[in-house]
């Protein structure tokens, strides 16, 4: 594979019927999509949610992550999209920002168990799987529209991007670090063992019925892990991006959600362990 990463110079365009064009990305992120709601679908059946209940989850979560992806991502590069207002619209050009999903996702469940009565902390922690592997299959589509790569690269695995794709301090290298094959292989880590846990978690409430298993964690767990793992590769990333504090956008989003993530386990555990008169 990293042969071919090495030498292969990918197009965006998968297959074209007379003016219809079929992108990579589009398609790849319908794939990615499509098997994280079957995976999402198998687990809520595993936890014994209704079938309905778990398709409407799935509808509003799709809906809003998305809008939330593209506005999040619209806002990061405001400077650009403001001078071109139809470019907004031009989604199979790539342009998506994964912290505006989290945050659309986390409203979602919130909102969705209250009215549905069902534990939001466990509509996290089955959703989170799916949404992991959808992440990591929808990262190949920055590969075919040569985006958001690093650095320059002698590693066997760099890859090559044409010279209307590099960027103009970088114009006479040719190949760069494949940053969306890191994050697509840290998403699919993530994926399994998350999914490995929830099939524990689903296991130990089958066998012991009786037991109150304290959803959350799993999905608290995912957002510290995949922020470290985007923190670093920020470092490698040379797309644009504004600073806050010396450091790149992404990378404050991502340790603002590892130091709420972090304090949310902490109260959770306080709560859990210390008695009400001690605190």
């Amino acid at each position: 594979m990293f042969n071919l990463l090495h030498t292969y110079l990918p197009q965006p365009i998968l297959f074209q019927i007379g003016f219809l064009k079929i992108h990579w990305y589009g398609f790849l992120i319908a794939i990615g999509a499509l098997l994280g709601i079957i995976v999402v679908l198998h687990l809520a059946k595993q936890y014994n949610l209704k079938r309905e209940e778990a398709y409407n989850f799935l509808f509003y979560l799709i809906i809003f992550g998305l809008i939330g992806d593209r506005l999040y991502y619209i806002i990061y590069a405001w400077s650009y999209y403001s001078q071109n207002l139809l470019d907004i619209f031009k989604i199979w050009q790539g342009g998506m920002a994964i912290h505006g999903a989290i945050i659309a996702g986390v409203l979602v469940m919130y909102f969705f168990g209250k009215k549905y009565k069902i534990n939001p902390w466990l509509l996290a922690d089955i959703s989170i799987v799916g949404f992991a592997l959808a992440m990591s299959i929808g990262r190949w589509g920055n590969y075919f529209n040569q985006e958001l790569y690093g650095l320059p690269t002698n590693l066997p695995w760099g890859i090559p991007i044409s010279p209307d794709h590099r960027a103009a301090q970088f114009v006479g290298f040719s190949y760069f670090h494949p940053t969306f094959l890191y994050e697509s292989l840290w998403d699919f880590f993530l994926f399994f063992l998350f999914y490995l846990i929830n099939k524990v978690q689903i296991s130990v409430k089958k066998n012991n019925p009786k037991v109150k298993l304290d959803y959350g964690y799993i999905a608290l767990a995912y957002f510290i892990l995949y922020s470290i793992g985007r923190f670093f590769n920020e470092f490698l990333r040379i797309d644009f991006s504004p600073y806050i504090f010396g450091i790149r956008t992404a990378q404050v989003a991502s340790l603002s959600i590892i130091l709420i993530s972090l304090a949310v386990i902490v109260f959770r555990l306080y709560k859990k362990i210390v008695p009400k008169n001690f605190r």
